[in-house]
């Protein structure tokens, strides 16, 4: 189902034009407007979720087909060194619209971008009191 005043359900839909790599029964690939690197690009379900959570399983399965398949020819053709797959949820997580995304970031040696985070050292005593609080 769309959501009527979901920017991303309205380019998904074709109703906004975009730069399409792909498009299927359920999905639409396009160029990112603001890229962090040369092809970066984002899948986006013609279907509105506004995260993960709220993602049906089917759509779930196959947005990571579909993007290891676009990975790999994008891959090919842009000569890239190495790729992320970015997928944001919530806004500490940098999720800018509340429409289901993956970003699909070709990487470069020189690209210069930095797409990690700082590692911390947990002890073994934290570690197992979030197993603890997940599991249970």
């Amino acid at each position: 189902m769309r959501k009527d005043d979901c920017i991303f359900c309205k380019i998904a839909n074709g109703e906004i034009l975009s730069k399409t790599l792909h498009e299927d029964e359920k999905f639409r690939v396009i160029l990112d407007l603001g890229p962090a690197t040369r092809g970066h690009a984002l899948i986006l379900p013609k279907d509105h979720a506004s995260n993960l959570y709220e993602l049906p399983d089917d759509i779930a399965a196959n947005v990571l087909i579909l993007a290891r398949n676009m990975a790999s020819q994008m891959t090919q053709k842009l000569n890239c060194d190495g790729f992320n797959l970015v997928q944001n949820n919530g806004k500490a997580a940098g999720q800018t619209v509340n429409h289901f995304h993956m970003h699909l970031i070709p990487r470069y040696l020189s690209d210069g971008q930095n797409i990690n985070w700082i590692s911390s050292e947990p002890s073994a005593k934290e570690l197992e009191e979030v197993k603890r609080q997940i599991t249970e």
